[in-house]
C-alpha cells in the first residue's frame, strides 16, 4: 500500500463527496452544520446497528447452537 498516496486518496475522496452533496457551494457556518448533522446521523446508526446486531445475533446463535446436554423444553407442556 502507498502510504504517501493515502492523504492524497483521502483528500480526493473528501472532494468526491463536497460534488456529490453540493456543500461546495455552502458558506463556512452552513458546512459545519451539514457535517456536524452527517456526523452525528452517522454515528447513530452504527451505535444502533451494533446494539441491535450484537442482540440479535447472540440470541440467534443461542437458539441455533442451544446447550447439547440440556434437556429441550417442549412447548405443549404448558397445555396439560
Amino acid at each position: 500500500m502507498d502510504v504517501k498516496g493515502t492523504p492524497r486518496y483521502l483528500y480526493w475522496l473528501f472532494c468526491q463527496f463536497e460534488l456529490i452533496t453540493c456543500s461546495y457551494l455552502m458558506e463556512p457556518w452552513e458546512k459545519v452544520l451539514f457535517y456536524s448533522f452527517n456526523l452525528a446521523l452517522l454515528g447513530l446508526l452504527l451505535y444502533t446497528a451494533y446494539v441491535c446486531l450484537v442482540l440479535h445475533a447472540s440470541s440467534a446463535f443461542q437458539l441455533l447452537c442451544g446447550s447439547p446436554g440440556a434437556p429441550r423444553e417442549n412447548s405443549l407442556s404448558g397445555v396439560k
